[in-house]
């Protein structure tokens, strides 16, 4: 079947291989359970929050710039002295290109966090965390908003979308089942340093995706996401959060990394700022690496929020056509309170 996707982003061919790649937000640290389903229930409170949404290509596309919208909720149990059980939901909306290419997911994530070491006093706990997640997915597209070679006529040198495009296309594809699955291990102390390393593999079944049948050889590459962060404290007062993802799906490549700076009054009524730096390495279509863009965060917390904004400077073979503008990214997290009794040491992300 031959498909020429009018639109504008088409450019995005010349300069690095997006295509079947999953929505990312570069705020991955906002996103947790987005990225690994094993991060479900590490926060320090009862039960999570989170919403997150991210603009994109708006330079280009003026009416129809790719949004993705996702949001999730988590809570644990405790079970025995120091273990947990937690559960969550998550929900996400990806809208790509003139084409409005929809993928609509949800699921259920499920993860166990075994304390492996901690002192009476809790000057350190450590806990490695296995999660799994288990959703359903589907995506659709407008047809209308496509042409095909035999709708271009030849002799005017322009497209007819009167003629007959000769394919046979659904508006969506079969709703598929979708299974990832996680590792995360982390430490934290009483100075405020903390560390934690994870990984995950997504779309283990490779769930079908055609627009044409169900038996369609359009399947989801298998991703995996390796990724590390932790708190070094500079004084009382200060510290720096870095962090690193490395994601791969099928022949695309991608790793985000930086890190913020953190401020806090250290008061009963704690108010924190953050403000950082983001660098994006990505694979090209040559194969090898380049810098798409960089990104520049700032992040206000009060008590139980979180609120985080970001923006992405295009830079590379991307500076041409958008003029340096990229991507603008929000995200707000929640955290509900626990007692006492239901408290975990968990680092910042």
């Amino acid at each position: 079947m031959k498909i020429r996707i009018y639109t504008s982003s088409i450019f995005l061919l010349f300069c690095f291989q997006l295509l079947a790649q999953d929505p990312q937000f570069v705020q991955f640290y906002a996103s947790p359970m987005q990225l690994n389903p094993a991060m479900t229930g590490v926060h320090p409170g009862k039960w999570r929050a989170v919403v997150n949404y991210r603009e994109q290509w708006s330079s280009i596309l003026d009416s129809r710039p790719f949004k993705t919208m996702s949001a999730s909720f988590d809570a644990k149990s405790r079970i025995g002295k120091g273990d947990y059980l937690a559960y969550g939901v998550t929900a996400l909306s990806d809208r790509a290109g003139s084409s409005n290419y929809v993928r609509q997911t949800g699921g259920f994530s499920l993860s166990y966090m075994k304390q492996l070491d901690g002192s009476r006093y809790r000057q350190y706990d450590q806990y490695l965390i296995g999660g799994a997640h288990i959703g359903f997915g589907q995506h659709s597209m407008d047809e209308g908003k496509l042409w095909f070679s035999s709708q271009f006529d030849n002799a005017l040198e322009q497209i007819d979308y009167g003629r007959d495009n000769g394919e046979s296309i659904n508006q969506s594809t079969d709703t598929y089942m979708d299974i990832n699955a996680g590792l995360v291990w982390y430490t934290v102390f009483d100075d405020n340093q903390s560390f934690y390393i994870g990984g995950s593999v997504n779309h283990v079944n490779a769930p079908k995706v055609s627009f044409i049948d169900a038996d369609g050889s359009e399947s989801m590459d298998m991703k995996w996401v390796a990724h590390a962060g932790g708190e070094l404290p500079f004084s009382h007062q200060l510290s720096i959060l870095p962090a690193v993802a490395v994601i791969g799906q099928g022949e695309n490549m991608l790793a985000l990394y930086g890190a913020n700076i953190r401020y806090t009054n250290r008061d009963w009524n704690e108010v924190a700022i953050r403000t950082g730096l983001w660098g994006h390495l990505a694979k090209d279509v040559n194969g090898g690496m380049a810098t798409p863009a960089v990104t520049f965060t700032a992040i206000l917390e009060l008590e139980r929020w979180n609120l985080g904004v970001s923006y992405d400077i295009a830079s590379n073979q991307l500076t041409p056509p958008t003029n340096h503008r990229g991507a603008f990214e929000l995200s707000l997290i929640y955290y509900h309170p626990a007692t006492r009794k239901e408290k975990v040491n968990c680092p910042k992300l």
